[in-house]
């Protein structure tokens, strides 16, 4: 009588994830401290959060890149010393590092010999400036409509103004002759303006296609050293490996063509003026889109710096709506038109400003290569 042997079913084998591999999946900054507060592992999203990398992050103690005086230290030593969980809400921190930021702060304790603990910051910011992007995409929807129907309504009296002046003009003396001209060239200006008003509310959308930014940004680098920005040092911070963009690039230079300009008159009068144009890749990053709540994800970031006095706290929040300005001899319709063409590319736009600090940030989405192939390779710098 033969027997025959069951099949052996495989040893199950148990797997230990590393610490390191959980933290760096995090999608807010994580960092590990020792007891002295030394930094011992920062995850990506910390690296962005102090714009540090983490060989030099490993080199700091976190009352270092802290403002002096923050709670968030008091906090520290208080779970350090009871090895015990604590959490804070809307903190702010303040630092000529990263600007001011407001977040919601989780600290644990790792359950290690050495009283390791992990300090997690959630910027509350980020959700924030999102809400607050999409409902000033309504207002300037609105906004939009008025400005179509003013622009149709003022450019008829317009033209009559100014063919009645050129009548007159004909048969006046001399000084009614420069007055004449005086009413030309302001309802010139006028036009000029409603103009740009009715470029706010053309709703055609542009002409997409994979675009390098690195070409643009360099392109727009170019004219702006030949002309508004002679006495202003430009660096660049580009990621070479970024894909292209999915855009219009006569737009796209249109755009970052009026943040360097804006960014040029701002650092104008600093001792040392400086911009800086800054790529990077973001995963994480989506918006909801369209009726069918479809969403995008806006992987690149596009950065425009400057070290210039600031935008004025009490119009930042508005910064991107029409006929909002802090220039004296400003329309207000530049950055309300940077942001409208942002938005026609399915990105997003934000600012944050403080004495010495400006940012404006842009997320876009990628683009793809012909027949749907892997991205086109971004422009390798040296």
């Amino acid at each position: 009588m033969t027997t025959k042997s069951l099949p052996r079913k495989p040893a199950q084998t148990s797997r230990t994830v590393p610490a390191e591999v959980i933290v760096a999946a995090i999608p807010h900054a994580a960092v590990v401290l020792d007891l002295t507060s030394k930094i011992l592992f920062a995850n990506p999203a910390a690296e962005q959060f102090f714009e540090l990398s983490l060989p030099l992050l490993r080199r700091e103690r976190v009352v270092q890149l802290l403002p002096f005086g923050t709670p968030l230290l008091t906090l520290l030593e208080q779970a350090q010393r009871r090895q015990q969980s604590l959490s804070e809400y809307g903190l702010e921190l303040a630092s000529p590092r990263f600007g001011l930021k407001r977040v919601d702060v989780h600290i644990s304790p790792l359950g290690t010999p050495e009283g390791d603990i992990l300090l997690l910051l959630q910027e509350r910011s980020i959700a924030e400036k999102m809400d607050r992007h999409l409902l000033g995409r309504q207002n300037t929807r609105s906004t939009m409509a008025m400005a179509a129907i003013l622009a149709h309504e003022i450019k008829n009296p317009l033209a009559g103004i100014r063919g009645a002046a050129q009548l007159i003009e004909q048969n006046a003396n001399d000084d009614d002759r420069l007055l004449t001209r005086l009413i030309c060239a302001e309802t010139d200006r006028v036009r000029a303006l409603v103009d740009r008003m009715e470029v706010l509310s053309d709703n055609r959308k542009p002409s997409l296609a994979p675009v390098n930014i690195h070409e643009v940004l360099d392109h727009v680098r170019r004219l702006a050293v030949a002309s508004f920005a002679k006495a202003i040092r430009i660096a660049e911070y580009y990621d070479p490996s970024l894909p292209p963009v999915m855009g219009d690039r006569d737009r796209l230079i249109q755009v970052m063509l009026n943040l360097v300009k804006n960014a040029a008159d701002a650092a104008e009068g600093q001792a040392e003026p400086e911009i800086h144009l800054v790529t990077a890749f973001r995963p994480g990053v989506y918006v909801t889109s369209g009726v069918a709540k479809t969403k995008i994800a806006l992987p690149l970031e596009v950065c425009i710096k400057d070290n210039g006095a600031g935008v004025p706290k009490e119009i930042l929040p508005e910064i991107f709506e029409p006929f909002v300005t802090s220039k004296a001899a400003g329309t207000g319709l530049g950055l309300a038109l940077v942001a409208k063409i942002i938005a026609d590319h399915g990105g997003i736009i934000e600012c944050e400003s403080e004495p010495r600090r400006t940012i404006f940030r842009m997320r876009l989405p990628i683009g793809k290569a012909a027949n749907d192939g892997p991205p086109v390779n971004a422009l390798e710098r040296p």
